[in-house]
């Protein structure tokens, strides 16, 4: 029972929980499970430990992001610093999503993704109105700081915090009192993350078991191609991508990187959702990447509300796939209209609910797409958002060790550390 709470075995521990999610979701959608009758198991208990889980840890979100932020910003002493912490860091989210864009529409393009496929429209979909240029600049921006910590909103919660962190670095004595507050605080928080990991091999189960009990293997096929090209490009984005990129500006060993992000990685890939990781991945980047966290504090936070490579590729793909699949030509034109649409939708839309559906739509009527046109590749969307998730959290921490090692905030006897120390986090 000990080693079940042990978090030195919580690799261990997800992997146990996603083998036996996995089949005993097999064998109920075998069962005649569907998502419109899931029964009991799926529908209900699976269901119920899976949200209970969800919501325990995006409860941790707000005043992580809030304390985490707050105590990076005013940490670094110097304003200039900041900014040009902030400037590299953008540089890298926009540019690796750019990429990321770029791929998948490469290889849908390459392999003719939707050729020969039959297009059924009559699947409905409700888009929800994508917001004016206008308007996400403005709503960046809030009105009531404590409504925007209550309401979720990322983008307003995180300048709040850099606000008030740059505040504290102005005001001298009276600043560095609340900074030790602030630490304190965070300290606390980061301790509760820690007792919340416990469970993870029951949420995980539970999140992968209704999955594969309402989805199977039967949606996967009728959609067979789009979902390979999908995967595939995410794969190699994660593991290509960013491991040159990581290569080519640190200098260090990328498959240490991946080693020492297999927590985060198989935790996003079980929950499908980046706020609900952010607290393990700000875990795993100080304890086992070696990123100090005046770094990863900032650079974290921000990751997980603006860096969307892996929504980028599916974009990419889903464009390429539905117009060949309804015989319309986009043109060199319409394909970089979609690579620059996609790559700042990913940062101008983070804040929108539903944000994956919201971006392909803005795409898609960019181009002239029907929006009808999405619910058709909805079926495979919950497995593929799992893979995807991990791959944004990966790019998160790529950038976050990037930008560590070029400010001199790294510590490399923990990135070269053989087993990571988790029974020593503070």
């Amino acid at each position: 029972m000990n080693a079940l709470f042990d978090p030195r075995h919580l690799t261990r521990n997800i992997l146990i929980g996603m083998a036996l999610g996995a089949a005993i979701g097999t064998v109920l959608n075998l069962s005649g499970a569907t998502p419109e009758e899931p029964g009991f198991l799926a529908g209900d208990l699976f269901q119920l430990i899976g949200d209970v889980f969800v919501r325990s840890l995006q409860l941790l979100v707000v005043p992580l992001v809030l304390l985490s932020l707050i105590v990076g910003t005013a940490s670094l002493d110097d304003v200039r610093k900041l900014g040009r912490i902030g400037v590299k860091t953008l540089v890298f989210y926009i540019g690796t999503t750019a990429i990321a864009i770029t791929i998948a529409m490469g290889m849908a393009i390459l392999f003719r993704a939707g050729s020969g496929f039959q297009l059924d429209l009559d699947t409905a979909f409700s888009a929800k109105e994508s917001p004016g240029l206008r308007a996400v600049l403005t709503n960046i921006f809030p009105r009531n700081p404590f409504a925007a910590m209550a309401e979720g909103n990322m983008l307003q919660v995180i300048l709040f915090a850099i606000l008030f962190g740059i505040a504290m670095c102005l005001a001298g004595a009276p600043g560095q009192r609340v900074l030790a507050i602030a630490k304190d605080l965070n300290e606390v928080v980061m301790k509760l993350v820690v007792v919340l990991m416990m469970a993870a091999p029951f949420g995980v189960f539970a999140l992968v078991g209704k999955t594969f009990a309402v989805q199977g293997f039967s949606t996967i096929a009728a959609l067979g191609q789009y979902f390979v090209l999908v995967l595939g490009a995410l794969l190699l984005h994660m593991f290509v991508t960013y491991g040159v990129l990581f290569k080519l500006f640190t200098g260090l060993n990328p498959m240490r990187f991946f080693k020492q992000m297999r927590r985060v990685q198989l935790f996003a890939f079980s929950t499908a959702s980046s706020n609900a990781t952010l607290p393990l991945n700000l875990e795993n980047a100080e304890h086992n990447l070696g990123i100090k966290r005046s770094i990863g504090s900032f650079t974290i936070p921000l990751g997980a509300t603006i860096n969307m490579d892996g929504t980028a590729i599916m974009q990419g793909v889903a464009t390429v796939f539905i117009s060949t699949a309804l015989g319309v030509e986009l043109g060199l034109q319409g394909y970089m209209m979609v690579i620059l649409t996609a790559t700042l939708a990913s940062v101008g839309t983070a804040g929108v609910p539903g944000v994956g559906l919201v971006m392909l739509a803005m795409v898609f009527q960019q181009v002239g797409l029907p929006l009808e046109a999405i619910g058709v590749i909805l079926g495979v969307d919950r497995l593929l958002d799992m893979v995807r998730t991990s791959v944004n959290v990966t790019g998160d921490a790529m950038v976050s060790t990037i930008v560590a090692k070029s400010e001199g905030e790294f510590r490399e006897d923990i990135f070269e550390a053989e087993e990571p120390h988790w029974e020593e986090m503070k």
